[in-house]
């Protein structure tokens, strides 16, 4: 009997030891991932390249508005992505040097999204520019 009762006293013992166990490992396992992930800095977007941004805000630009651009005068990267000025063709007459231009202001995300839009001015094609 004395067998019989230390070897249900050894049977008994063996599971708590391998559960004990596999708790232990399971959580040091999820403090190195939690801790990998709370030292990771966080993933920056991509810079893009001023050639696609300045197409991109030629895409968006001419969706929103439905008109043509007719060309991307000035740009500059910032810190939240980038600061466009693009022309747009708003009204078509002949001889083409009557047609009427508009400046955009056009900012895009880091991502190329734009972001925002507004007209600056308006004026023909012809017409030398007062602005220095």
């Amino acid at each position: 009997m004395t067998n019989s009762s230390q070897a249900s006293h050894t049977e008994s013992e063996a599971p708590d030891e391998t559960q004990s166990k596999t708790p232990t490992k399971k959580s040091r396992t999820s403090r190195s991932s939690s801790e990998r992930s709370q030292s990771a800095p966080p993933r920056r977007p991509k810079r893009l390249r001023p050639v696609e941004a300045l197409r991109m805000a030629r895409e968006q630009l001419g969706d929103l508005t439905g008109k043509p651009v007719d060309a991307v005068t000035t740009f500059a990267a910032t810190d939240d992505g980038w600061c466009l000025e693009v022309e747009v063709l708003e009204l078509t007459r002949v001889p083409d040097t009557m047609s009427l231009l508009a400046s955009y202001e056009v900012t895009l995300d880091q991502e190329g999204i734009l972001t925002g839009y507004q007209r600056l001015r308006r004026y023909e094609r012809g017409r030398s520019d007062d602005r220095s």
